[in-house]
């Protein structure tokens, strides 16, 4: 271990030639690479077992180049019809901010300043950021991302989240925080079959937190996150007190599978169901191709592994599908937001299995969920769509809290990070040991 980064060196040729595979560099790449911090799995599970090992990432100078020559290479379309050029000037624009002028080394920076760590758990290794507050009897918090997204979307949560005297908030609003990555999301190791759905990545959370040495824990999920940690909430393990999501599932079986069958709203419901069924119609009329298209074309994952243009258009159009819907629906993340994801994707080659995770693993996204323990839920205007507390009452037996917003949209945690901090705080107030 050298300088924080752990370095594993095996004289065995084929584990050096899987080690070169699994990180997607050719032989010159990683000889620059030197100690990067992503191991492969025959390594991890035999040297390092259930160690916590301190994580760097770095990636060589030649990636990076590579990948600015390929982004200003591309090949656009000669022509666009009049309805796509708007976006299609965005996405040339982002494009071409991406070859000349964007700074991923900065991304680095932000997050080698983090207390950044790996441990193996079921076979797979799995990154996490780990802030414990300097404050104490602060309450351990894990944090689980979506998709397209990953664990910079939480950056800004940190401060206010762990040190809550410096942004607004009392001693005794502080958390422990555990940001992990998602298997095969970033720096998170990929699984090798589909066997990794939101129940099993539940359990692997349960164990690291228990890992971690936390008795007690409390746990929070947006997008496919909020999937990961209601199905966390439904094993009921010992030690968590209870969650918070937005997006949250809990669509009931028979509006689910009338939304599913293209129906128009039944009679019977509230003005508030009446919105969010047809919320939620539209958001699987936009979304169900790409669902499709994603779990059966190895044309598009080709593509998605060979083109950083392809990537940033495919990625650029699921922010705009999820960006905040108040006022004109067009508040999309910064372009240094998007492109750090995008970016993160493309340099880990987690895009083709990140998607597949999303789509292939969990089709039923909305649908209801029983969750037994203290479920707390904000309904943001701006998401994709506005949960009822009629629903949330049939799923979550013990709904603690319950909050519609003033303002905010998908990626809250990112664009208004005050606001979701202050959410959080009062979501799990009653849940704090000597509340």
């Amino acid at each position: 271990m050298t300088n924080g980064v752990i370095s594993i060196v095996d004289d065995d040729p084929s584990v050096n030639q899987e080690r070169r595979h699994w990180l997607g560099l050719s032989t010159a790449v990683m000889a620059a690479a030197g100690a990067l911090s992503l191991i492969p799995p025959r390594l991890t599970a035999a040297v390092c077992g259930d160690a916590i090992r301190p994580f760097h990432v770095h990636f060589p100078e030649q990636a990076l180049i590579d990948l600015r020559l390929r982004v200003l290479a591309t090949r656009w379309p000669a022509r666009r019809s009049r309805a796509d050029r708007s976006r299609g000037a965005a996405l040339r624009e982002l494009a071409q901010y991406w070859g000349k002028d964007y700074d991923w080394r900065a991304v680095e920076g932000k997050l080698n300043a983090l207390p950044m760590f790996v441990t193996t758990i079921d076979g797979l290794d799995i990154q996490f950021i780990h802030v414990r507050s300097s404050h104490r009897n602060a309450l351990p918090l894990i944090i689980t991302h979506g998709w397209p997204g990953s664990i910079l979307q939480f950056l800004k949560l940190i401060g206010p989240l762990s040190d809550p005297t410096r942004h607004g908030g009392a001693a005794a609003d502080a958390f422990d925080l555990v940001i992990p990555s998602v298997p095969g999301y970033g720096f998170s190791q990929p699984p090798a079959d589909t066997a990794w759905k939101a129940e099993r990545i539940g359990s692997a959370w349960h164990l690291l937190m228990k890992r971690l040495g936390y008795r007690h824990y409390v746990a929070q999920g947006s997008d496919w996150g909020s999937i990961v940690t209601a199905r966390l909430a439904r094993q009921a393990p010992e030690g968590l007190l209870g969650i918070h999501v937005h997006m949250p599932p809990i669509v009931p079986a028979d509006l689910a599978e009338a939304i599913g069958a293209g129906a128009p709203p039944p009679a019977g419901l509230s003005r508030a169901e009446t919105t969010a069924y047809q919320q939620l119609s539209g958001l699987f009329g936009r979304t169900a191709a790409h669902g499709v298209s994603m779990t059966s074309s190895q044309v598009i994952d080709d593509a998605l592994s060979d083109s950083p243009a392809g990537l940033a258009a495919w990625m650029f159009d699921h922010f705009s599908q999820r960006a905040d819907r108040d006022g004109d629906g067009r508040r999309l993340p910064t372009r240094e937001e998007m492109l750090d994801d995008i970016t993160l994707v493309w340099l880990t080659e987690s895009a083709v299995c990140s998607a597949h995770q999303d789509w292939q693993t969990d089709a039923d996204h909305f649908n209801a969920i029983d969750i037994p323990i203290p479920a707390a839920i904000t309904v943001f205007p701006g998401d994709v769509f506005r949960a009822p507390r009629s629903w949330a009452e049939r799923s979550c037996h013990n709904l603690i809290y319950f909050n519609e917003a003033d303002q905010g949209g998908h990626f809250v945690a990112s664009q208004e990070p005050a606001l979701f901090s202050a959410e959080l705080r009062a979501a799990f107030r009653s849940l704090r040991p000597s509340a």
